[in-house]
């Protein structure tokens, strides 16, 4: 894979890290399996990674998590440890052919060879589906092989397992929530080729306890010794008011009876992270692991549900416990500096599942070519903490050249930015789908300007603009409230836009992120 010039920054939680930074003593040389008494919880992939999955194949581990409506789809990662984590590709860089958007919570497995994708996607004119996807390496390319089942309520979060015959079995969750009713979670034997499900569906368990309110769902499933496990989130799981927890249950045959734990929920809301849930469990030199989501309290929905690493011990009685001896360890924030160089977009970069940017990188800027409607297309960059500085430098002097801007953006219709087009600077918001102005600036004939972003609480924004680079003067006088901003399943980026006519053409020098 060849990468720009962010390559002179160390690959660390997927994301770069520059090498100014560095992480602290006590997690740069630590292996998870020294982790016992050590901490309760790793961060491990900084920035939005809800409903992560991890597998082991051959010496390495491979991992993914949801992506929603952002795309490519599906990233993938890769990392010797479980800690250290290297953004490869993604899973789709084409939507299949049946699904057009809310592509969730992916489960990576490898089986005789061949790697498979178990994923959630929306169907068009229909509702959620699971469907499976497969590839001969985990780098890809993968092969979509289409919907395994589409309920009328909707299916979610498909886990494959084998039971104590070897027969294969898919696992998944029925989304009555949406509609108001119960959340069984359903088996069904599958065959052998992953393309069909074969007999009867059983139902293993259901939302029943008061902890789990409205839902149960994304289980993940391990034998251990005489059991079956299945770890499971329940009640809640996005936005300020989440409720998330994850439980555990057993079962000595797979389809039951299912006993859940009565000292569940077993991972809970603590002093740093809010509404844990939705992972899976991943063995390392006989050290057991759960990969997983959680809201950071510093960052919450702004920054999106990150992934955490915890160790687990099975109890004497055969049960389940978390290790709680120490805090999370928690990676230096990264600087990232993007200078546009090489010929192909780095990976850390996202785009809207409803819009394809023309993208061309030339002479170490980048070209983006505009549209009309909406915020204008764009680009946008995982943010990693609620507080942060972002900038870009626009070149200017092109005739019939469009709004090129820098935003915090949460989708198509909810994003706030500043813009500059000819000689005016706009500070704009869009709410709902609703465009507003907020300030307008004369600019003088320059080359080049730079645009800023400063942020505070996840949601506090402050533009400024720079003609030199060194000195900015601000925009505003207090800051733009971003509340709205967040969709309810994921975090936020920085973006870069271009808005205008089509065949008009922003071009970014470079792009910085700083903590």
């Amino acid at each position: 894979m060849t990468l720009p010039k962010v390559l002179q920054y160390l690959f660390v939680g997927s994301v770069f890290w520059c090498c100014k930074s560095s992480l602290p003593s006590n997690s740069a040389t630590r292996q998870p399996d020294q982790a016992d008494q050590a901490f309760s919880s790793a961060l491990v992939m900084l920035g939005d990674y809800p409903d992560p999955s991890v597998t082991k194949i051959g010496n390495a581990y491979w991992a993914s998590a949801t992506s929603s409506n952002w795309f490519p789809a599906y990233p993938l990662l890769k990392s010797t440890d479980l800690i250290h984590w290297q953004t490869t590709g993604f899973i789709f860089d084409k939507k299949p052919d049946w699904a057009d958007y809310y592509f969730w919570a992916p489960e990576l497995t490898y089986d005789k060879g061949k790697v498979y994708v178990y994923y959630t996607a929306h169907k068009k004119g229909g509702n959620l589906c699971v469907a499976v996807a497969s590839a001969d390496r985990p780098e890809g390319p993968y092969r979509d092989h289409g919907p395994l089942v589409c309920q009328t309520d909707g299916s979610i979060d498909a886990f494959p397992m084998r039971d104590n015959k070897g027969q294969l079995y898919l696992i998944w969750k029925e989304d009555g929530n949406s509609v108001g009713k119960p959340t069984p979670i359903w088996a069904q034997p599958m065959n052998e080729e992953r393309t069909a499900l074969t007999g009867e569906k059983r139902e293993l368990f259901r939302n029943d306890a008061p902890w789990e309110s409205n839902l149960v769902e994304g289980v993940s499933m391990m034998k251990h010794g005489d059991y079956f496990y299945a770890f499971y989130a329940a009640a809640g799981c996005c936005g300020p008011g989440c409720t998330y927890a994850n439980g555990v249950a057993r079962a000595k045959n797979l389809l039951g009876p299912w006993e859940k734990y009565n000292k569940n929920p077993i991972l809970t809301t603590d002093e740093s992270w809010r509404c844990p849930g939705h992972g899976t469990a991943i063995e390392r030199n006989g050290h057991h692991y759960f990969l997983y989501h959680a809201y950071g309290k510093q960052g919450h929905v702004y920054v999106g549900r990150q992934a955490l690493l915890r160790e687990f011990l099975f109890t004497d009685d055969g049960w389940v416990t978390f290790q709680n001896s120490g805090g999370t360890v928690l990676p230096a924030l990264p600087t990232v500096r993007d200078e546009f160089e090489g010929n192909t977009l780095s990976t850390a970069w996202n785009w809207s599942i409803f819009r394809q940017p023309i993208i061309q990188l030339q002479n170490g800027q980048l070209r983006l070519g505009a549209k009309p409607d909406i915020i204008g297309d764009y680009i946008g960059h995982r943010t990693f903490s609620g507080n942060y500085t972002t900038q870009t430098t626009v070149l200017r002097g092109q005739p019939n050249s469009p709004a090129a801007g820098l935003a915090i953006i949460g989708d198509d219709d909810n994003a706030i930015g500043l813009s500059v087009q000819n000689d005016e600077l706009r500070v704009w918001k869009r709410e709902k789908g609703n465009d507003q102005v907020i300030t307008t600036a004369q600019l003088s004939t320059t080359k080049s300007v730079t645009l800023q972003a400063k942020v505070q609480n996840g949601k506090d924004i402050l533009f400024g603009y720079s003609t030199d680079g060194q000195t900015f003067k601000a925009l505003e006088t207090a800051p733009i409230d971003g509340s709205f901003l967040p969709p309810w399943d994921r975090g936020i980026r920085v973006g870069l836009t271009a808005k205008g006519t089509a065949g008009q053409t922003a071009q970014f020098d470079s792009f910085v992120l700083a903590p």
